[in-house]
This record gives C-alpha cells, structure tokens and sequence, in this order.
C-alpha cells in the first residue's frame, strides 16, 4: 500500500537459511526509499520492517558464504561484541571534536553502560542472567544501548536498540534461552548476518552464566531479530545480483553455506592476531 513501509517475516531451521530468507525478501517485497546516505545516481534502498525467527539458532549450517568479508572478520566481530576488543576505540565525550574515535561499541553499551552523574557502571548482560536464573519467567530480563542524551544528536548512533529474553522449560529438565533483539536501523546485506551471527553467540554465553548461577541446563531457544528499517542499498545492486542471487540459481544451500563447526578451528586459530591487531587500534 501507497505510503505504508511493508511489514515482512521470514523463518528459517538455521541462522544462514533464516538470513538468506530475510534478503530475498526484502529484495522482492521492500518498498523503495532513498537514504542519507546516496551518492548521486544511486538508486533507491529496498527496505522493510522486518521479523526474523531462527527456530535453533545454533543448528548447522550457521555460516553463510556470502557474508560480508571473511570469516577472520566475523571472528573479530564476536571478538568486539563478545569481549570488548575494540572498547578503546571509543571517544572521550568530554574531549570535544578533537576526538574523532567511535561513538560506541555494543559490548561497551551491553557490558558497561554509564549514566552521566552515576558512578556504578552497569553490566546488563550479568543482569540478564541473574534476573533469569532466580526468576526464569520474568518478563524484566532485558538490555539497552540507547543513551537518549547522546544519541538523539551524535553522528553515528547505536542501530541495535535492544536484547530481551526468557527462559521456558523444555523436556528432560532443560531450559531454553529465547531471545529478542530488536535493531532501529539494519544494513540486511552488508551488516546483518554478523550482528545475528555475534548476537547468537551472545545468547549462547547468557545461557551457559545462567545454567551456572542456578545449576539447570541451560541452551539456547529460538532467536527473533527485529529491525524497524531492514534495507539493502542501492548502491549494493549490482554486486547483490551478481553474487548472491547468482549464487541462489547456480549452487545448492550446502554449497552456500559453512558448517561453523567446520571452520571453527581455523577462526580461532585466528584470535591472537584479530587481538593484536585490535589493540593497535584507536590510540590516541
């Protein structure tokens, strides 16, 4: 309908399948919409509000082969989500324009976000986990990253907005850790699939400090992402057709895709040098 962004929902068994869903359909149902962003000449961004379930976020295949870069870079972006490796390439907000570091990092905002005038830094993910493993059906088990007296006015704010979860029991005396995540703004080709990836992991570490801090079993559920503006950019086009949908025509979905378990080891292998590398970065 004239004027109405569309609404769209894709599931899919596995992370790489539920991804692959969500680009094919927002290429084919997203409505047209020019962004901050273009360059002249640039066609207009497809774009949707988009829901996507991943009914077992940890089943193989995980991986997908057409995601951005390679898998040292979504090994390195576990690293900044998970563990904070980038952290000190944040800006000092009280230093003024002259610096020109980051705005963010997620694991900064998750794992220790600040309140000007507060001094308690507050780990949301150990929050997360302490709510649930005392009250496993609460609805109050949620994180945060939007900082309403930054964000509303800096050049680059945080797009992942929230995580919520809540635990329900399974069969054999096992829980599952279901997972919300909610993005205001999500590059669904160039970007995506490493949120969702480094997300999932995240899930996965909550469940395993959960199980700890109250002796159950813990694994993780189904894995919802939601972004209010999922978009492919029109300056994607062209690259977008030639790899992936060409890839859909000429390959099958194991051809596609990687077992993470397959490829775990070499992109572990791998950590020391994306921690090196990390920590030569953003000094000041």
């Amino acid at each position: 309908m004239q004027g109405h962004i569309p609404v769209l929902f894709v599931e899919g068994s596995c992370l790489a399948e539920a991804w692959e869903k969500s680009l094919i359909s927002v290429y084919q149902n997203g409505c047209d919409v020019k962004t901050e962003y273009d360059k002249a000449g640039d066609p207009p961004s497809k774009d949707c509000t988009m829901t996507i379930v991943v009914r077992d976020p940890v089943a193989e295949p995980m991986i997908h082969q057409d995601l951005p870069g390679g898998l040292e870079d979504l090994q390195e972006y576990v690293l900044e989500v998970l563990d904070g490796i980038k952290d000190h390439c944040v800006r000092d907000a009280s230093a003024g324009a002259e610096d020109t570091r980051w705005e963010y990092t997620y694991h900064q905002r998750l794992f220790g976000y600040t309140v000007p005038g507060v001094a308690e830094t507050f780990d949301q993910i150990e929050g997360i986990a302490q709510k649930l493993a005392k009250t496993p059906h609460t609805r109050r088990a949620q994180a945060i990253t939007w900082k309403v007296w930054e964000d509303n006015t800096c050049y680059d704010p945080a797009c992942l907005q929230s995580i919520w979860c809540r635990l329900m029991p399974g069969e054999d005396q096992t829980w599952y850790l279901n997972t919300n995540v909610r993005f205001r703004s999500n590059d669904a080709y160039k970007a995506a699939f490493m949120n969702m990836f480094a997300l999932v992991q995240l899930q996965q570490r909550i469940a395993q400090r959960i199980a700890a801090l109250c002796g159950r079993i813990v694994l993780p559920g189904r894995y919802v992402h939601q972004a209010d503006s999922y978009h492919i950019y029109g300056s994607y086009f062209q690259e977008f057709r030639a790899r992936f949908l060409n890839a859909l025509e000429k390959r099958t979905f194991a051809e596609r895709t990687f077992r993470y378990e397959d490829v775990r080891a070499y992109m572990e292998q791998a950590i020391p040098a994306i921690q090196a590398k990390a920590a030569a970065m953003g000094r000041q």
